[in-house]
């Protein structure tokens, strides 16, 4: 029988073509978590990074507070001697916490080393992603895997006390940033099951350093109170310049820098009309050159999960000027969720200054983020002082959470026409060319949208949408014998390369986050 697996071990990414012999997607489900499933037994097959294209050996790196003797001893109890001469242990630099951005280019990069067993995404994503976590952590659960979602918590804390943050994924070239925070859900939705205190108790410094992160500058806005993303390295993202190339050979850059170069002789308010902010900020027209702000913009926007749409001015790249609408619901939702925990370790005073950070920000969201004419929750240009008028599924994101007002979400409601599609939610208005923009449709949205229009009452539209969904999703499993990343919720498809001119243009298969979302909206309508 074949899943749509590859048939060697699990170690090797997925990928191949599925035969007719596919079993139920229950079944497929239940079996991806396994073959997702990474750990130090398979480490040298997990160090494979199908971004950086092929190499003899991938290195693994050790944060600087881990022993290399302890580790290289563990690694000889449970690999083989053909593995251990094919794995290549480095230790980073002791400046990594302060200087996350390693020396040395794309040929320096490796998997950074997690001593618990994590599920990845599938496809190219060959290691543990931070927002796809959660939601794979969703599936983990529902489906009775209790200590697999629990040690994805547990690596997740290990990277912020040894890598000093939450990381967009355990590879060197994203230490310099994080992913949407949804450590405090990850946290308490295992603490829920398992009812350990002292493991609850263990993840505390962690989960304080991790709102810290996001609540400090240059994350932090004082002007608003409120939060942006924003990556903490310079230049040109490796990753992107290894494998994010057209059949041309041109970088995901290369092909920015040609547009930017062909609106250089529009006047300055015609350029801005079309891009959203000014084309000097991120385009030297003497050089003809992208700035160093281009590449900040377009590092944090990668931190936003967001790769790419035009939500944040063409290509995302002003994206350090906005406070989020999804970023501050995550960190309302972060308070409430610290508060709950600690109210559940009987120390109330701290869970009270929880519930007070959680109040201010709703107060801060509700008079930035909030456009009562539109009847949407927008970005905020904390620069412009001005709402970006741009139709983005996250402003689902303030119901889902919990902090939108009934009169609010009743507005929302009234705009979903705006999104919905014969495949579920769309993710934006736009059709940009820009993976994360129409017709285009993505698992995280499919909940935000579903659970959060349930939550306020509108619970025939959140079914409608939620069947939606997860019919095309059976359909397109019924057709390849695969679960995918990413779907064309207009023509209720698997097939999205075609439209796809920035980003990259495969479907990956597996897929994690896809298959937690799956079994997270049958289960909130009782039908898994």
């Amino acid at each position: 029988m074949n899943s749509g697996h590859p048939s060697r071990d699990r170690g090797q990414l997925v990928s191949a073509a599925p035969t007719r012999a596919d079993p139920s997607i229950r079944d497929y489900i239940r079996g991806s978590w396994s073959f997702l499933e990474r750990s130090v037994e398979d480490l040298v097959e997990a160090s494979v990074d199908p971004k950086l294209g092929e190499r003899a050996s991938y290195p693994v790196f050790l944060a600087p507070t881990q022993s290399l003797d302890e580790v290289s001893a563990r690694l000889q109890e449970v690999l083989s001697r053909d593995d251990l001469r094919r794995l290549e242990l480095r230790t980073l630099p002791s400046s990594i916490k302060e200087r996350p951005q390693l020396p040395g280019g794309i040929d320096s990069h490796g998997l950074l080393y997690l001593p618990h067993p994590y599920v990845v995404p599938g496809g190219r994503f060959n290691e543990m992603y931070g927002w796809d976590s959660y939601f794979i952590n969703l599936g983990l659960l529902l489906d009775g895997r209790i200590q697999t979602a629990k040690q994805m918590v547990d690596n997740h804390v290990y990277q912020v006390c040894h890598y000093g943050r939450v990381l967009n994924a355990n590879r060197t070239y994203y230490l310099t940033r994080s992913q949407p925070p949804f450590l405090a859900r990850m946290v308490r939705d295992v603490y829920e099951v398992t009812e350990d205190l002292n493991w609850l108790e263990s993840c505390l410094e962690a989960l304080t350093s991790t709102y810290d992160f996001w609540t400090s500058p240059p994350h932090l806005t004082p002007e608003t109170g409120l939060s942006r993303y924003f990556d903490l390295g310079e230049g040109p993202a490796d990753e992107v310049t290894a494998s994010e190339t057209d059949e041309a050979g041109r970088t995901h850059y290369d092909r920015i820098l040609s547009e930017f170069r062909a609106l250089a002789d529009l006047e300055d308010s015609a350029a801005e009309e079309l891009l959203g902010y000014p084309l000097d900020l991120y385009y030297d027209r003497a050089g003809d050159q992208l700035t160093p702000r281009f590449y900040v913009g377009d590092r944090s926007m990668r931190e936003s999960g967001y790769d790419p749409s035009d939500r944040f001015g063409r290509f995302n790249i002003d994206v350090t000027r906005y406070n989020a609408v999804d970023l501050n619901s995550l960190l309302f939702a972060y308070e409430s969720d610290m508060a709950h925990l600690f109210s559940g370790l009987g120390r109330r005073d701290e869970a009270d200054a929880w519930r007070d950070r959680a109040r201010h920000r709703r107060d801060a969201m509700n008079r930035w983020l909030w456009d009562a004419d539109r009847g949407l929750f927008l970005d905020y240009n904390v620069e412009t002082e001005r709402r970006r008028d741009y139709p983005f599924a996250t402003t689902f994101f303030p119901l889902w959470h919990g902090w939108a007002s009934p009169d609010q979400a009743a507005a929302v409601h009234e705009n979903l026409g705006l999104f919905e599609r014969a495949g579920g939610v769309v993710t934006s208005t736009s059709r940009t060319g820009n993976q994360w923009d129409a017709p285009f449709g993505w698992a995280p949205l499919q909940l935000a949208a579903v659970v959060g229009l349930s939550a306020f009452g509108f619970q025939q539209s959140a079914q409608r949408l939620s069947e939606a969904f997860t019919t095309m999703v059976e359909a397109e499993y019924e057709k390849t014998g695969t679960i995918v990343e990413k779907y064309d919720v207009v023509e209720r498809s698997a097939d999205v390369s075609s439209g796809i001119e920035f980003g990259y243009s495969s479907n990956e298969i597996g897929f994690g986050w896809t298959n937690g979302v799956y079994l997270a909206l049958k289960a909130h309508f009782n039908n898994l």
